[in-house]
């Protein structure tokens, strides 16, 4: 099985003291493709050990964004350091991005502005972007409307999904993909598993967000790469298909969403 966790802080501090078995095992689970996420604006930036990472392991890539957490802490400087760090070879994303109004750590206003330049960034670029959304469809759906009506909508992935149906089918039409995380595991994931059954095959990511959101049964324990086995498993089981299957298009998918080839290496 070959696996593509299309989401994962794997250069966050959290792996500092184990990284090389976390890898280790990751490759054992099959896990052979890696989307790694990084801001320049968090607490402890870790931009410059992410994109080493990307660059150091075939089949690993780097995305770069700043999350609506740190909305406030966008300057001129940041949008420099940003555009300079999309345009390296091994970087193929712009995110993660958006809205999150469950801990407002920015101001919603801010967090709009800030979300609609960065959407407009990736439209000018020709960059996918993978959105963060949390507590803020409403708001969030109005921004990516009128990015489509003005014709500069970049080609989107909704990270960690936590949405309805109702909105997932607004997102697939607007051409995003959706990613499902071990919260698709959880025992309360009812809009979830609507969501999974429904979803065209052709458009389904998955991911960890390591090292949060574990899924079952490691739920509360740091999540890892090797973990996505387990989202796809239940992703599998949920739509009644082969687990290798699912794996499989999955993992295409993020390479045609991120354009990128696989890397057999």
């Amino acid at each position: 099985m070959r696996l593509f966790d299309s989401h994962a802080h794997l250069a966050d501090p959290k792996f500092d003291e184990d990284r090389a078995a976390v890898l280790a095992r990751m490759a054992e689970a099959g896990v052979s493709e890696c989307l790694i996420v990084c801001d320049p604006c968090d607490e402890t930036p870790r931009v410059a050990e992410a994109f080493a990472l990307a660059a150091a392991h075939p089949g690993f890539h780097a995305a770069v964004g700043v999350h609506p957490h740190n909305a406030s802490a966008w300057t001129g400087e940041i949008e420099r350091e940003l555009r300079a760090r999309l345009a390296e070879r091994v970087c193929v994303c712009l995110g993660e991005i958006g809205l999150d109004y469950h801990y407002d750590l920015s101001p919603r206003e801010v967090q709009r502005e800030v979300f609609a330049r960065e959407l407009d960034m990736a439209f000018e670029l020709g960059m996918p972007a993978e959105l963060h959304i949390r507590e803020a469809f409403g708001d969030a759906m109005e921004i990516l409307r009128a990015a489509e009506r003005a014709g500069r909508l970049p080609l989107c992935g909704m990270h960690c999904y936590t949405g309805s149906w109702e909105t997932a089918k607004e997102c697939l039409r607007m051409g995003m993909y959706i990613s499902f995380s071990g919260s698709v595991t959880f025992k309360n994931a009812v809009k979830l598993i609507e969501v999974a059954e429904k979803t065209p095959l052709d458009r389904i990511l998955v991911e960890t967000d390591c090292p949060y959101l574990a899924p079952v049964p490691n739920r509360g324990k740091r999540n890892e790469p090797a973990f996505v086995a387990l989202t796809a498993a239940r992703v599998a089981e949920i739509r009644g298909m082969d687990g290798e299957a699912l794996a499989a298009a999955a993992a295409e998918n993020a390479r045609r969403f991120l354009g990128i080839k696989e890397d057999r290496a």
